[in-house]
Parts: C-alpha cells; structure tokens; sequence
C-alpha cells in the first residue's frame, strides 16, 4: 500500500512539473509579448515580473525534486532520517526564496495596475506572494515535527 502512495505522489509531482514547464515554455513568453503590446508604458515592469517568474522556477524545480527524494527515503524505511530532515529543509527554504521573488515582484505590478485601473491586481499579486510562505511554514512544521520523533527515537534506542 505505501508503494502505490508514494507512486501515486512521484505521478503527481511529475505532472505537475510537466505543468509549470509547459507555462514557462509556452504561456509566460505569450504573457510577456501581450503584456508588453498592452501596457506600453510598463514594458520594462512586464519584462521584469517575466525575469522574476523565470527565476522562481529554479527553486521551485529544486523542491519538486526534493520531494522526489524525501519519497525515496519513504520507499527506502529512512522516512526517520536526517536525509528526511535536510530535504524538508531544502523544500522550505525553496519556498522562502519563491516568496521573495514574488514579494519582490508586487511593487512591478503598480505600473499595470495603475495603467489598466486595477487597484485589486496588487491584492492578487499579494495572495500569489504568501501561498510560498504558507508551503515554507508546513515544511517547517513537518521539519521540527520529523527531527522530534527522531530524537525520540534515538533516545529510546539508547535506552533499550
């Protein structure tokens, strides 16, 4: 049963990396030509959300294959590892990075906001910015919870 899990998860994690490189490869150079025939006066603010977007992709690529691994350690019994630890580490500080990129790219959105009088644009590009911290914050939750129970472990080891 656990194999069939874990399988249905790495399936899933492909898919969706499949996903996010179809958008890179096809939607967001679509978006940057649109955007940048749309708002003229915020061409360089559209080229740098599309820069900043490009560039979230790295870490985000780098969670997905520590998920990868961290399943493989679930596969392999050394789901109560430090090899477990370090790859929720990785997947938190991924997101942590994801986040300030996009925190870092909502003042670019001011420009197309003020040109399309959108003022609930800054509010989404908000919303999009803090689901990375949300991910960063159960990774880090599953982190401390994941080097308790080994901690625990290895003192009841000891003890026997």
């Amino acid at each position: 049963m656990k194999q069939v899990s874990t399988n249905f998860l790495r399936f899933v994690i492909f898919i969706i990396g499949i996903g996010v490189l179809a958008l890179c490869i096809f939607a967001l150079p679509t978006m940057w030509k649109g955007g940048s025939k749309e708002f003229p006066t915020a061409d360089h603010a559209v080229f740098l959300i599309m820069i900043g977007m490009y560039t979230a992709v790295i870490p985000f690529f780098i969670a997905l294959w520590q998920a990868l691994k961290l399943l493989s350690y679930i596969d392999q019994n050394k789901a109560f590892s430090d090899l477990s630890v370090k790859a929720l580490k990785n997947i938190k500080y991924c997101a942590g990075v994801i986040s300030i990129l996009y925190i870092g790219g909502v003042p670019l959105l001011f420009p197309i906001a003020e040109a399309d009088d959108a003022p609930g644009l800054m509010l989404i590009g908000m919303a999009i910015a803090c689901a990375p911290i949300v991910v960063a914050a159960f990774a880090a939750i599953l982190e401390k919870l994941l080097q308790n129970a080994i901690d625990i472990k290895s003192e009841n080891d000891l003890t026997v």
